[in-house]
């Protein structure tokens, strides 16, 4: 039994790196602190407890998690320091020797915080729990309201693909879900508290099934009964999971909206290759055509890595050429970063730094023109959008139904209403279409 006096009058900062499951992991740990008496600190106040949620992507995010560590050691002096996910995981003894950090917790154990914190004693050095790779199990569940007006719900978490580039799969641990019972449930909780938007997350979410013998259409399907919920968002699926099924589904549900996100990595069939990806340019191209033929305004973005070891600059070229070919919304643009005990290594070819900014900056361009073209064919059309809250005098944002980025002036009664509007031109900073209500 936790001994819960101990968490009385106790405040607590949170910092979350990375993807949005690990956002909505680090609303869970802060929705079980605030039940044991721990209330978010203030700004200015100092925390008596700072958990840090990390990312491990690429070297730029370990270091970038190191420095968030110094620093809330620093404006919390004397604080109880938790580190928790997927650097956390990776390099637990080297986290536990960052100066400050008091407790580190693996994949297995970040759902169980609460087991780990004691009585809050700093012994002067971390300590870290974690579970070998082979034996993480467990399925945390997560559904937490984001910093504007779409819940997070976590359907799926670790990864079995191994692709060579990545070291997800070793932080992560083997693909494991939730079940479509618990999901559906949760769905209904979040209806209950008048939440509309839905976006579901996880590490490979199109194999969600591995420990329940269900599959990720059976989950979608359930999900659409759920009365109360306007709007869900397939965050990223890979292509030779999104199923023609899947496809025609959303295309004819009310529930699931015509946005897709799904990550292409490179658009050259020889790196695909190298990168262990479960598909080819053919395939992906199909899922695209397929989408568009049935959901023709669909939103669709698109992961692309660029500089990965073997992408030589014919290969570049040959990516750039089918990528400019595709009828797609957005481009996430990555620069591959080197990850210890990844099979990439292996590959003799090397990019330079300055050729992989060179890259990066030619799909953002293209990124940036395919996203105008896509707005800009909407302006003057009707659309819904679900608003979310700003601060007094700024103006408010929402999206439409296939993720464009709608404005409108500032109105606090807008919050969390779905609201019709004529898309006009677009803003001064190019980011969102001018809306007038109807």
């Amino acid at each position: 039994m936790i001994d819960t006096i101990v968490f009385q009058d106790k405040k607590a900062v949170y910092y979350t790196l990375g993807c949005k499951l690990n956002f909505a992991e680090t609303s869970t740990i802060g929705k079980t602190l605030k039940e044991a008496g721990v209330r978010t600190a203030r700004k200015g106040e100092i925390a008596d407890i700072c958990v840090i949620n990390t990312c491990s992507v690429t070297e730029m995010a370990d270091k970038k998690c190191r420095q968030v560590i110094h620093r809330l050691a620093k404006e919390n002096p004397g604080a109880f320091i938790v580190v928790t996910g997927c650097y956390a995981q990776l390099k637990p003894d080297q986290v536990a020797d960052i100066e400050g950090v008091d407790l580190v917790l693996g994949a297995e154990q970040k759902g169980d915080l609460m087991n780990y914190l004691g009585n809050l004693e700093k012994l002067g050095h971390g300590k870290a729990v974690t579970t070998e790779l082979k034996d993480i199990r467990k399925f945390s569940p997560s559904c937490s309201r984001g910093d504007r007006t779409r819940y997070f719900l976590k359907v799926q978490d670790g990864c079995d693909y191994f692709c060579s580039y990545c070291t997800i799969p070793f932080a992560r641990g083997r693909s494991r879900n939730g079940k479509i019972a618990d999901l559906v449930e949760q769905a209904r909780l979040v209806a209950a508290e008048g939440g509309k938007e839905i976006v579901l997350t996880g590490v490979n979410i199109g194999d969600f099934g591995k420990t329940t013998g269900e599959t990720f259409f059976d989950l979608i399907k359930a999900l659409d009964e759920v009365e109360g919920i306007e709007r869900y968002r397939i965050s990223s699926i890979e292509p030779n999971l999104l199923t023609d099924e899947i496809i025609e589904f959303v295309s004819k549900s009310r529930r699931f909206m015509p946005h897709f996100h799904i990550p292409l990595q490179s658009g050259c069939d020889e790196v695909l290759k190298l990168m262990r990806r479960r598909y080819d340019t053919a395939l992906f191209a199909h899922k695209i055509v397929k989408v568009k033929k049935l959901m023709p305004d669909a939103f669709i973005g698109v992961d692309v890595i660029v500089g990965t070891r073997g992408e030589t600059p014919e290969y570049f070229e040959k990516a750039y050429k089918f990528i400019e070919g595709l009828d797609v919304t957005q481009l996430h643009v990555f620069s591959y970063s080197e990850r210890p005990g990844t099979q990439a290594l292996k590959i003799d070819y090397t990019v330079s730094p300055e050729d992989k900014h060179k890259r990066s900056q030619r799909l953002l361009a293209l990124s940036d023109e395919k996203t105008k073209a896509f707005y800009a064919r909407h302006i003057g059309q009707e659309a819904v959008v679900l608003m979310e809250h700003s601060k007094p005098g700024t103006p408010m944002h929402g999206f439409t139904d296939n993720y464009i980025r709608v404005e409108l002036e500032h109105d606090d009664s807008l919050d969390n209403r779905l609201i019709k509007v004529r898309m006009g031109e677009f803003n001064e900073d190019g980011t969102a279409l001018k809306g007038t209500i109807l």
